[in-house]
């Protein structure tokens, strides 16, 4: 319909221009029709949510943001925790880097690289000894060693690997050498460095917070431990300080997550980087929880362990598991599912993701395929019933060029144009992929599909069509004379031309869900060329 001459009409006739608005509507592609499209937003992360959320929270109560080293050297840690450095220790992760070796070039060697086709000379020689001496002094990087061996013997990089693999092995034989760098195992190993640095610059009281991860040696992964997790910690710096501060500032913070009850309690591990009998252990009662769960810790930092970092104040440090929040406000029972849902999470798919999945296989690329495709549906929509024999035209005349004739059959006697199937809809229902019948459902997984399920918007003719159409142009195309497409009974999507994306497939098979789609279609489509 010509929207202009459709605005024209309007003028003299509005009812009827209004009713004939509905002719410049377009039947979008298959993919294009729901439910295939589905506008999805994107997921955050539960863990980083409440990443924000603790840092909205800590800003809200004045504390400014800091980042702390995460490189810790060995000796912090037998400043901070004095004796008991040792045991810290043993459950940090010491970093490691491989050594910078002596590469000679000697004759023997330089005859294997002539042997795999290169030509040396003095000068590419030297060149060669110029750049393992720059990697052994630092000033040639690992990532560039490929590249510059290539460019000082004058060959692709290609060849320049290969000669590093299969000349110099001793370069991939290299073994790391541990350093005494630690990852920050704690973020008060942070805080010592970070205040060191700070706590004659700025005015008093000096509020600060740091959400990042820490990283802890531990024996195994399991539910409620990870070798990597997120510290929501704090610091105050003043002249003076008690430890009601540290009761105060976990109050606060923590009503801001929904708690609303706070008991302390001193805790027992009694780090030694705090004064004796401050470390204490916060618990909060949570309305929805129902119960009361350990939240965070505090405690006042040692003037022992502050005196070496040249800081005379009094500090109040305050911790929260940022892991340990998160399983508390999603009701999450394990971490590893919580951080790493792809790895140790349970595969799910909603019916819904599922619906996208299913598509028409063969589908025709032109318009005039399209519009054959619905006449093709039309006719067995008007003739389905007609009992057999019986043949009826669904197109005749011009299509891509050439004249053809589309003809609906069913040339055994006693039956009908269609079978009793040919109108199911396919149907998502909890994981299985069910044709549901248009009238008289009787079975109860289609039932249930029914009531419960989401439609496709596919019945088995739509998928058929498609197919006959698609093949139609096929003919044309290629000069063929005639095409038949007969499809009795369905036993599977590929019979009524669907097809399901491999993830979809991964699915259903790997949690034993169901695709049924069986039924009589007796479905017969036949184009002839016309002369």
């Amino acid at each position: 319909m010509d929207k202009k001459k459709l605005v024209k009409l309007a003028k003299k006739d509005f009812e009827k221009a209004w009713t004939m608005t509905s002719q410049t509507l377009h039947k979008p592609h298959h993919d294009d029709e729901y439910p295939r499209i589905h506008l999805k937003t994107g997921k955050s992360h539960m863990l980083y949510d409440t990443v924000a959320q603790l840092r909205q929270a800590y800003m809200n109560l004045g504390f400014d943001e800091a980042v702390n080293p995460v490189f810790i050297e060995e000796e912090h840690i037998y400043k901070q925790f004095g004796p008991e450095a040792p045991a810290v220790l043993d459950r940090c992760f010491y970093t490691a880097g491989l050594p910078r070796p002596d590469i000679g070039i000697g004759m023997d060697k330089i005859e294997k690289i002539e042997k795999m086709g290169v030509d040396l000379d003095d000068a590419r020689i030297d060149g060669l000894k110029e750049v393992f001496r720059g990697y052994k002094k630092g000033d040639v990087s690992g990532d560039d060693l490929v590249l510059e061996v290539s460019q000082a013997l004058n060959v692709k990089n290609n060849m320049g690997l290969r000669i590093l693999e299969k000349i110099f092995p001793e370069i991939r034989e290299l073994t790391p050498i541990a350093h005494k760098t630690t990852l920050r195992s704690h973020m008060t190993s942070g805080w010592f460095i970070t205040l060191q640095n700070i706590h004659n610059k700025r005015q008093l009281p000096i509020k600060l917070f740091s959400i990042d991860r820490c990283f802890r040696r531990e024996q195994r992964e399991d539910a409620s431990h990870l070798t990597t997790y997120h510290s929501a910690s704090c610091v105050i710096v003043d002249d003076e300080i008690s430890l009601d501060m540290g009761k105060a500032v976990s109050e606060s913070l923590l009503e801001y997550f929904g708690f609303e009850k706070f008991k302390f309690t001193p805790d027992e591990k009694k780090s030694k980087y705090y004064i004796a009998g401050t470390q204490t252990e916060v618990y909060g009662y949570h309305p929805k929880l129902k119960e009361w769960v350990e939240v965070a810790t505090f405690g006042m930092y040692s003037p022992i362990a502050l005196a070496k970092y040249g800081i005379d104040k009094d500090v109040m440090n305050l911790g929260v598991g940022v892991e340990r929040i998160a399983m508390l406000l999603y009701n999450q029972t394990d971490v590893r599912e919580m951080v790493y849902p792809q790895t140790y999470g349970k595969w799910k798919l909603s019916d819904r993701d599922l619906a996208t999945m299913l598509r028409i296989n063969y589908y025709p690329a032109t318009h005039e395929g399209q519009h054959l495709m619905n006449d093709i549906v039309t006719a067995f929509k008007e003739h389905g019933d007609t009992p057999s024999p019986c043949e009826f035209t669904a197109f005749e005349g011009e299509f891509l060029g050439k004249d053809i004739e589309v003809k609906v059959v069913e040339p055994e006697k006693g039956t009908k144009l269609l079978g009793p199937a040919a109108w199911n809809t396919v149907y998502i229902n909890q994981g299985d992929i069910i044709g549901v019948p248009t009238k008289d459902v009787t079975d109860e997984n289609a039932l249930n599909a029914l009531e419960n399920g989401i439609s496709t918007q596919i019945t088995y003719m739509d998928g058929i069509c498609a197919d006959a159409a698609y093949k139609i142009e096929e003919m044309v195309v290629s000069g063929a004379g005639e095409v038949t497409l007969r499809v009795p009974i369905s036993r599977s999507i590929s019979d009524i031309n669907l097809r399901l994306e491999d993830v979809a497939l991964n699915y259903i098979t790997s949690k034993n869900k169901a695709i049924d789609v069986r039924g009589p279609v007796f479905c017969t489509i036949t184009c002839t060329l016309k002369e």
